[in-house]
């Protein structure tokens, strides 16, 4: 099974990172959906058009449409516990305790990979306006029987 990662899209969302995350079977938005004007601009909405969509709430998620989205969320695909949140610094939850093998965060634009004794965490980065010097990425987990790989996928340099 393919999921597809983004964040941190700020209420924009590129047709390279439509294209990056096409075919995947589940996609899940890491948080900061929206932009500075308090809209969603459609985002969610194309998301889901690709596939089921999961979502959680950044902190600059405030306007009246962001109300309903959770902080935090808790799936599982073939066998893998997936925790989400947008600010890693935030986790409230022991992963290796819940059972949870991925962590996906966002909030600081960096596109990381890391495993930490035995769970993998991932940022997909930014996959809306560019901050800094930072790349434009969106980020694929495979999970299958149990077992979780990501990469990381470059948009714009």
């Amino acid at each position: 099974m393919r999921i597809g990662l983004i964040s941190d899209t700020h209420g924009l969302l590129r047709p390279e990172a439509l294209a990056a995350l096409a075919g995947c079977d589940h996609i899940i938005h890491a948080g900061d959906i929206g932009s500075r004007s308090g809209k969603s601009n459609g985002v969610l909405e194309a998301l889901a058009a690709l596939a089921p969509l999961t979502v959680v709430r950044g902190n600059n998620d405030r306007a009246d449409w962001a109300h309903a989205i959770p902080y935090t969320a808790d799936l599982e695909f073939a066998g893998v516990r997936i925790h989400v949140l947008h600010i890693l610094g935030e986790l409230a939850v022991d992963p290796r305790a819940a059972g949870v093998r991925v962590v996906v965060s966002g909030h600081s634009h960096k596109p990381c990979l890391e495993t930490r004794d035995g769970i993998l965490y991932v940022n997909p980065g930014s996959a809306g306006p560019r901050r800094f010097k930072l790349p434009v990425t969106v980020a694929r987990l495979n999970v299958a029987a149990g077992r979780a790989a990501a990469e990381l996928i470059t948009l714009l340099e």
